[in-house]
């Protein structure tokens, strides 16, 4: 192991009264979180979309024969260029690919250099996981669904099916803890300096749509 390493271990050890390999503590029973119980399928997906929304995030219920006109709606108030999305056959089914295209969209692969992905104004993403309580959602990570599409546009778009909400993060986590890593959004990108103030879209997008699919 490192020396510099060992020795802050060692003294974050010393601090909590710890030794190697000792058995971890019992977790106190006041500071367990009780799963969360979760509403119906439309209270849960009302929560999720109003939580989204006093984040700051755009948010719609729209059935999958609108996804066209919905796409054009957006490609004329955002400005949109240029765009890049995962590669599933949800996206696929629904059109989205061939809806830009038609509105002179031009298509980025998502496995493009992080550059050309930086300069797409649009990126296109499912939803993994939804966690109605924070208004968080959860993306996964595949040769299909590359997380540079959900980090690296202006604007990101996710289109929800209500079959991704969780009631919080436990049954996510165990359902993806085989996953290298996750993506989990909340909000559009924020930063803070160190006064305090606020900009939105440093470290990610500076805009996010959450458009929830009703079947």
């Amino acid at each position: 192991m490192n020396p510099a390493r060992e020795e802050i271990l060692g003294n974050v050890r010393m601090a909590l009264l710890r030794r190697i390999n000792a058995p971890a503590p019992v977790v106190p029973v006041q500071a367990r979180v009780e799963p969360r119980t979760p509403g119906d399928l439309n209270s849960e997906l009302d929560l999720l979309l109003s939580e989204i929304g006093q984040l700051g995030s755009g948010t719609r219920r729209i059935k999958s024969r609108q996804i066209k006109a919905a796409l054009e709606e957006l490609v004329k108030a955002e400005g949109i260029k240029k765009a890049a999305l995962w590669e599933t056959q949800d996206l696929q089914s629904l059109g989205v690919a061939e809806s830009l295209k038609r509105c002179g969209v031009e298509l980025v692969s998502p496995q493009a250099d992080p550059r050309k992905l930086a300069e797409c104004d649009l990126g296109v993403t499912g939803v993994d996981a939804a966690l109605p309580e924070t208004g968080t959602l959860v993306l996964r990570s595949s040769p299909e669904k590359p997380r540079l599409v959900s980090l690296l546009p202006r604007i990101h778009l996710a289109l929800l099916r209500p079959i991704a909400l969780r009631p919080d993060l436990r049954p996510a986590f165990q359902e993806f803890k085989n996953d290298g890593y996750l993506v989990c959004i909340t909000g559009p990108s924020r930063t803070a300096d160190i006064e305090l103030t606020v900009t939105i879209g440093v470290h990610g997008p500076k805009a996010l749509h959450v458009w929830a699919l009703d079947t």
